[in-house]
Formats: structure tokens, C-alpha cells, sequence
């Protein structure tokens, strides 16, 4: 995803992939949605046309339709990157898709990082912590690049920042 404008060199903003922590799998549920879609088709094309609530048959369908399109918006770019994690000079942004709210946290707000292999703990200057997961990151260059990204903003803002085994960076 490009970023245009002046800004371009100073925000990062890194595609997650929501399936990493799904319960199932994209592929399998692509094939459950796959499967119920067949169902559904089979239901309502052999369905005796003199059948008085044919329109379950309909529902059923169109039920089926809109958890594809769900599954689809969840999990692909198709539609436009829905899950996200974005750095700006201004703040932090983790968004996980399409029906869920965004994370922010504003940089002046930071008093304090915590750097672990696959998650950032932001400490505000109002004591409240923030997690930020980073196990959806798609790309081990991807996540060096969120880290190396929060290191430059600690210099820049003088909060506090640590790294996995305690140690000041």
C-alpha cells in the first residue's frame, strides 16, 4: 500500500494477516463457506416450486453470500488492506479488520516501550498500558521495520524504550 503526499517517508504502515491468530484456518474456511454456498444452491434450484416457504431456502442463500463476502473482507486484500498496523510522527495506529475498532495511541502520550520479539508495551504517561500484537505481521522484514520505526520515534520524542531482555536500546 502506497502512501502519497509529503509524508510518504515517515509513515509505515504494515499489512497484518488476521488468519495467524484465527481458530480456523482461511482455507478451511473458505472451504466451509464453499461448501454452505453449494448447499444452499442445491436447496434453493431443486426446491419444489409449490413449497410454500421456498424464501427460507432464499435467506439460507443470501446468508451464505454474506459470510463469504465476510470471510473474504477478513482475510484477502481484495477489498483494500483492512488489517494494519500503522506508524506516524503523530501515532500508532492497530486496526484488525474490517468490523473491528481501531487501536490509537498518540506518540506525545508515549512515556514508555517495551520491545519483545513479536509484541510492543506501550506505557502512557497516565500509567494505562497498551499491547500491541505483533504476531499477525506477515514478513520478519515488516516487523523489523515497525521496531526500527519505534526506536527512531523514541529518539525523536525522548520516551523511554527497552528491548526484550530489559536492556536500554
Amino acid at each position: 500500500m502506497a502512501v502519497s503526499g509529503s509524508s510518504a517517508r515517515s509513515t509505515l504502515i504494515v499489512q497484518l494477516s488476521p488468519t495467524r491468530n484465527a481458530k480456523l484456518s482461511f482455507t478451511v474456511q473458505l472451504i466451509l463457506t464453499l461448501f454452505w454456498l453449494a448447499w444452499a444452491a442445491m436447496l434453493l434450484f431443486s426446491a419444489d416450486r409449490t413449497y410454500e416457504q421456498s424464501y427460507l431456502y432464499y435467506a439460507f442463500f443470501g446468508l451464505a453470500v454474506v459470510f463469504f463476502f465476510y470471510v473474504m473482507l477478513q482475510n484477502t486484500s481484495i477489498f483494500g488492506v483492512q488489517s494494519y498496523i500503522e506508524v506516524t510522527p503523530q501515532y500508532i495506529v492497530q486496526k484488525f479488520g474490517v468490523f473491528r475498532t481501531k487501536h490509537i495511541i498518540q506518540i506525545p502520550d508515549i512515556a514508555a516501550v517495551h520491545i519483545t520479539p513479536l509484541a510492543l508495551r506501550v506505557t502512557l504517561k497516565d500509567g494505562e498500558q497498551v499491547y500491541l500484537d505483533l504476531k499477525q505481521v506477515r514478513k520478519k522484514r515488516d516487523l523489523d521495520r515497525i521496531k526500527n520505526k519505534i526506536r527512531d520515534m523514541a529518539e525523536l520524542h525522548e520516551f523511554e524504550l527497552t528491548d526484550n531482555v530489559g536492556n536500554n536500546v
